[in-house]
């Protein structure tokens, strides 16, 4: 089966927080247009430090009333503490939830029966498309935790994963946690086909530990050998780098 696929061009900028600025830019329009049209909104998030300038320039814009705007989050890890600040959730609570508040923030249940966990996030989420994903990539090139080879044609909107090691020595590396060993080997994660069912995707990816993620995901083939380049199956993607994750 062909796959149709759709132009993905960088936007690159020298620092973090411009790169932070234009996604926030692209991102909060869709938003608006919402609330206006239907007064509430849809917002996936990505949990992770590459987000960081795109979320506070998001919670800085003017205008946009985050107290309409429906927040759900990409993954979480099970077997973490519930209030580990590794968690994404807690992550996000942290980062953005502290600036902002949503008019309702739909989170992993973390204390749960990770099966069971999952199938209700699949409940919370219902069928209706998100008006943005905000979402990052990783060194591996995955979209939330589906790690490759991912699944393009996953029939669950969130599952039970094993995490790839490359995906757990990143989380070590980027200081969240102190070895391998302590980082958890499942999480629960929102799949590919969930994450770009959404108007628009804004995809932020700062650092030179990414360039090459983002240089497979413009180039490389299609196919879960390369999760980021499902992006190239949706019509209205925007990819922002800073200058060091810029392949060019």
């Amino acid at each position: 089966m062909s796959i149709a696929e759709t132009a993905l061009e960088i936007h690159a900028h020298p620092t973090r927080q411009e790169m932070g600025a234009a996604a926030a830019a692209a991102a909060a329009p869709i938003l608006r247009e919402a609330i206006a049209e239907r007064g509430s909104a849809r917002l996936m998030l990505a949990a992770a430090p590459s987000q960081s300038a795109t979320l506070r320039a998001l919670a800085a814009t003017e205008g946009l009333d985050f107290s309409k705007i429906d927040c759900f989050h990409m993954d979480d890890y099970i077997g973490l503490t519930p209030d580990a600040p590794q968690g994404f959730g807690n992550w996000l609570a942290n980062a953005l939830f502290t600036l902002v508040t949503p008019r309702t923030f739909h989170r992993i249940d973390v204390t749960a029966a990770p099966e069971g966990a999952a199938a209700a996030y699949r409940e919370a989420m219902g069928e209706e498309p998100f008006d943005v994903t905000l979402c990052g990539l990783g060194v591996n090139g995955h979209l939330a935790f589906n790690d490759p080879p991912a699944d393009f044609a996953d029939p669950l909107s969130a599952r039970v994963v094993e995490l790839d090691p490359v995906s757990r020595q990143q989380q070590v590396d980027e200081g969240h946690f102190p070895d391998l060993e302590a980082v958890p080997v499942h999480a629960i994660t929102v799949t590919i086909p969930r994450l770009l069912n959404a108007r628009r995707i804004v995809v932020s990816v700062p650092a030179a530990v990414k360039r090459q993620a983002v240089h497979d995901t413009v180039n490389q083939s299609i196919s879960g050998a390369h999760p980021g380049t499902a992006l190239r199956t949706h019509p209205d993607v925007h990819l922002f780098v800073d200058a060091e994750a810029d392949p060019r």
